[in-house]
């Protein structure tokens, strides 16, 4: 049989099974309360709260949010720069990291340090360093080996063989990674939030909490924008980069 189609039958009976296994209500979704529940919910949450001293708040926790992306993206390119530097037995600890996700990472580091962006953007930097470090390291490994070659011969040291020889070819393509992790960094950052890790995440999560849906439909409306604005200025930079 082809392996294929074994493939797609697994999947399918995998799928099957995971239904069956569940104890889902599909019915519940359509019962007068659910209704009347999900109606109430659509008419607060389209109604969301403009008001000026409201708004501030929210530009505020959109700025924590942006930073905690920014330094958590910076300080992961740095250290795994350094991890790639060091190839040899690395691959164990960038699979630890970001094997790891964030919300774990900051879960644990919220018992440390407490609440706030501290805990979100330690979290962000940990796993983003697994995640920067495995493909900086594969970038590298990927050169052409001729400079690195010409610089041993040359009687040039290991650090200036990688600073001279393999850093400057791969280095649109990590700064590429970069990018684009500090985009994804955006939304795991508002996520982030949620479990008390700061920015617009730990907004969405008091007012939610506190059942206010037109102050949390201005966090969402504020967090879709900070995506949408971090996704154009993140492909801009990746064309000028291409």
């Amino acid at each position: 049989m082809n392996p294929r189609l074994v493939a797609v039958i697994c999947l399918i009976a995998l799928v099957m099974a995971s239904f069956a296994s569940l104890d889902l209500h599909w019915l519940a979704f359509f019962e007068p309360d659910a209704l009347e529940s999900m109606g109430r919910f659509i008419r607060e949450f389209l109604k969301p709260d403009v008001k000026p001293t409201f708004l501030l708040k929210v530009l505020a926790a959109s700025f924590e949010t942006i930073a905690m992306s920014a330094l958590s993206t910076l300080i992961a390119a740095l250290l795994g720069l350094m991890i790639a530097f060091k190839a040899s037995g690395v691959r164990p600890l960038l699979n630890v990291l970001r094997a790891v996700p964030e919300l774990v990472w900051a879960s644990l580091l919220l018992i440390a340090v407490g609440l706030g962006p501290f805990a979100g953007t330690l979290a962000l930097a940990l796993h983003t360093t697994g995640v920067l470090g495995r493909l900086y390291l594969e970038a590298l490994e990927n050169q052409n080996d001729g400079p690195a070659f010409a610089l041993r011969a040359a009687g040039a040291s290991s650090a200036q063989v990688f600073f001279f020889g393999r850093l400057p070819q791969a280095l649109p393509q990590l700064v590429s990674y970069t990018v684009y992790r500090w985009e994804n960094n955006i939304r795991a950052a508002a996520v982030l939030g949620v479990v008390g890790a700061g920015g617009l995440g730990q907004m969405l999560s008091f007012h939610l909490g506190l059942f206010q849906m037109d102050k949390a439909a201005t966090v969402i409306a504020a967090t879709l924008i900070l995506v949408a604005l971090v996704d154009s200025a993140s492909d801009i930079i990746r064309r000028h980069l291409g």
